[in-house]
């Protein structure tokens, strides 16, 4: 059922993904009255039943679900094209104004750039549309509740030596007054490093470049706010409801152990099985003292103690409406802020500053749909929102069977006068095809890598 499920998330994610994309050159054409005679969602030839034809133009469900393509009338139909997009469909005899190289070379640069600017487009309606319903969610809190040691990317080793109650108060020079902002600033901050300062004078430099965007990423997430643990919902009849224990409760310290992390409550409980443990619990009535003697359970083999509640952070969010007009800046600034990580992204792997290993593919897309998909509609659209920015970024590349490609064939046009050749433009081609699958099988390796455990 899991199984079924990725690929439904998967099928959506890019299925829309891919429509918008391609209806862009669709209406592009139109608008530049090209001919298109099919509009398709896959590549390769049609499958029969699943295509159907309105005007001059075939819609069509190709074999191969992978991206999709908008077939215009062309007089250099090459070869490359022909296989990945099926023969021409059969229609009334092609207008010497209807094929692409008859417009001027504005309105070709039109429609090849018209497929990311959708995708762009996508992605800064969703976010507006996110920002209008849920408003500002700010975490107020700027101190830190713990490092996560273990998961220190190299270069950020400097951060072990934070303490419990440090507040942060500046990052490469910005002040911050939330959570929000010192995750913001440690990713996306520019420079060489990040400077981290405390409010007790002290600094803490991560030597990590901005274009290590995975490694910044870790940073941030191995830093962990001050927040006590709080009750969340409790099994009837386990040793937490026996005791006393109460959803809503926030755990400040237990037998004497003040508590900065609600992890660090778990596994204070998983190694006392059977052994008493003194609460001390915060309630809107006041403190109080709680005794929990965590059941005995046996996991794998070994016995460790459960208390039948399910803990959560203790997050006192600030929430704040948007207006029009502020939801509009934010969708902008977060669709901005989604291109520009993944800009950094490429450059990343280019300077082999972010390894290989991290390019995924379609299942590590359907894997993290899923995951969204049950965290909930908002951070489902969310996710759709940056696959969108990134599907954008990545067709302009400049390799020719990408739109960035073939922008670039009509920029050099433009500055020598005359198109390039045909056998230069199907040299080229055949070489980002290559590159293309090179990447492919690349991305699919490290999807069955994960999925394999190696």
């Amino acid at each position: 059922m899991s199984f079924l499920f990725t690929v439904g998330t998967l099928v959506v994610v890019l299925g829309v993904l891919i429509f918008v994309h391609e209806l862009g050159h669709f209406l592009a054409a139109k608008w530049a009255g090209i001919r298109v005679h099919r509009f398709a969602l896959g590549i390769g030839a049609p499958i029969p039943g699943l295509s159907f034809r309105r005007g001059d133009t075939e819609y069509s469900i190709c074999w191969l679900p992978i991206g999709g393509y908008v077939k215009m009338a062309s007089r250099e139909e090459a070869a490359a094209a022909g296989g990945l997009e099926g023969a021409v469909p059969d229609g009334r005899p092609v207008e010497p104004g209807e094929y692409f190289e008859s417009k001027s070379l504005r309105a070709r640069m039109v429609v090849i750039l018209a497929g990311v600017t959708m995708n762009a487009l996508f992605a800064f309606v969703a976010y507006t549309g996110l920002a209008a319903k849920n408003g500002e969610q700010i975490d107020p809190v700027t101190t830190v509740g713990g490092v996560t040691v273990d998961s220190l990317p190299a270069g950020a080793e400097a951060l072990a030596t934070l303490q419990p109650g440090d507040r942060i108060v500046d990052i490469n020079g910005t002040a911050v007054a939330s959570w929000n902002a010192v995750v913001d600033e440690i990713v996306s901050s520019s420079g060489d490093s990040v400077t981290i300062a405390l409010a007790d004078g002290r600094t803490v430099v991560l030597q990590i470049h901005r274009a290590a965007l995975t490694d910044r990423v870790g940073a941030a997430l191995a830093l962990v706010p001050l927040h006590q643990p709080m009750v969340l919902s409790i099994q009837p009849g386990r040793a937490g409801d026996r005791a006393g224990l109460e959803p809503g409760d926030t755990v400040l310290a237990v037998s004497g152990v003040a508590l900065t992390r609600w992890d660090e409550l778990v596994a204070r409980i998983r190694a006392s099985a059977g052994t008493s443990l003194a609460f001390q619990v915060g309630r809107a009535e006041g403190r109080r003292e709680i005794v929990v003697t965590p059941d005995s359970v046996v996991e794998g083999g070994v016995t460790v103690g459960k208390v039948g509640v399910v803990f959560q952070p203790a997050i006192a969010y600030a929430s704040r409406p948007y207006g029009f007009g502020e939801a509009v800046s934010v969708g902008f600034r977060a669709t901005i802020a989604s291109s520009t990580q993944i800009v950094r992204t490429v450059q990343g792997l280019l300077s082999a500053r972010i390894s290989s290993r991290e390019v995924g593919g379609p299942i590590l897309i359907g894997q993290m749909a899923a995951q969204t998909a049950r965290l909930g509609f908002d951070a489902f659209i969310g996710f759709m929102a940056l696959i969108s920015v990134n599907l954008a970024v990545l067709n302009l590349l400049p390799i020719p069977v990408l739109d960035g490609g073939q922008f670039v064939f009509l920029l050099a046009e433009g500055v020598v006068r005359r198109p390039l050749s045909v056998a230069v433009r199907e040299r080229l081609t055949q070489v980002g095809l290559v590159l293309l699958l090179l990447l492919m099988v690349l991305a699919f390796s490290n999807d069955i890598r994960r999925l394999l455990g190696w």
